[in-house]
């Protein structure tokens, strides 16, 4: 893992430039070790280098440190491979800020920044465990926590683009903070994700409405361009298994022995089906 420069290097200036006090709105100048703004709201760099910036309560604390964990190894498995190359291949805008709302880990807003040489990123999460990975994720990342119900710290119009991947959509925030070509980059699941595991586990499904839901949450600001189904067959061994239940909502609906039993049941490896909808949105000219 590629450790991740602090805030105020070079490398990193156009990502501070982009950032807002969440107390007062106004811009930081580089600082190494943290953020200070002018009228002199000052936020720490954490050890693990990522910047608090909520500025007072979130309404979720985010992922604890075991479902982070979880997120991590099933990640690095290359599961999920599948669905970084689709949003690497839809980020068809020019150089500039990459944000990923509910980074987690950083593993997804990593790989667009690979494919995107010209551009920095920035990772944004309330769990302060899931910023720790996501602070490290890529030389050209930066890490924040804050929370996009109560608003992202971020410039008007500063954003080329913005990913959202499993994460809660905050469609007024994301309308204000991308720029008029920017690209609001959505990754939901479908019915079938995970359904051999679903049935198999009795872990929680996927409302079959959730798309008219998103749609109808961001049809006032945004204009859907495209929307693909990415689906891979996954073969997976129980050690996988129990990380993609452990990382997802599934880890706290089944009790963990009775959960352990259910997977020793399984066959090794197991075929199972990742099913995803990715939707590509501009900003609407009523959403500004």
């Amino acid at each position: 893992m590629v450790q991740t420069l602090p805030f105020g290097v070079f490398v990193l200036a156009e990502v501070v430039r982009c950032l807002r006090c969440p107390v007062c709105g106004e811009g930081f100048p580089p600082a190494v070790g943290g953020l200070r703004c002018a009228r002199g709201h000052s936020f720490n760099q954490a050890r693990q280098g990522y910047v608090d910036l909520t500025a007072g309560p979130v309404r979720h604390e985010g992922d604890g440190a075991e479902m982070v964990a979880a997120r991590a190894d099933f990640l690095a498995g290359g599961h999920y491979g599948f669905i970084s190359a689709g949003l690497a291949q839809a980020a068809s805008v020019g150089p500039g800020l990459v944000v990923d709302v509910g980074a987690g880990t950083g593993a997804h807003l990593a790989a667009v920044l690979d494919a995107r040489p010209h551009s920095h990123g920035l990772a944004v999460d309330v769990s302060r465990y899931a910023l720790r990975r996501a602070a490290r994720c890529h030389p050209r990342a930066a890490a924040v926590r804050a929370d996009a119900w109560s608003g992202l710290p971020l410039a008007d119009r500063s954003v080329s683009l913005l990913l959202d991947v499993f994460a809660p959509r905050q469609g007024a925030e994301f309308a204000r903070v991308l720029r008029p070509d920017g690209l609001l980059l959505v990754v939901t699941p479908e019915p079938d994700h995970l359904t051999e595991l679903v049935t198999a586990l009795d872990l929680l499904r996927v409302d079959p409405s959730k798309e008219d839901r998103l749609a109808a949450g961001l049809s006032r600001w945004f204009r859907q361009e495209s929307s693909t189904v990415l689906r891979q067959r996954l073969w997976l061994q129980q050690a996988a298994i129990r990380a993609v239940v452990g990382m997802g909502p599934s880890a706290w609906h089944v009790p963990a022995e009775e959960l352990s039993s259910r997977v020793a049941a399984l066959p090794a490896p197991a075929g199972v089906t990742a099913s995803v909808r990715l939707g590509v949105y501009s900003v609407a000219p009523e959403g500004r």
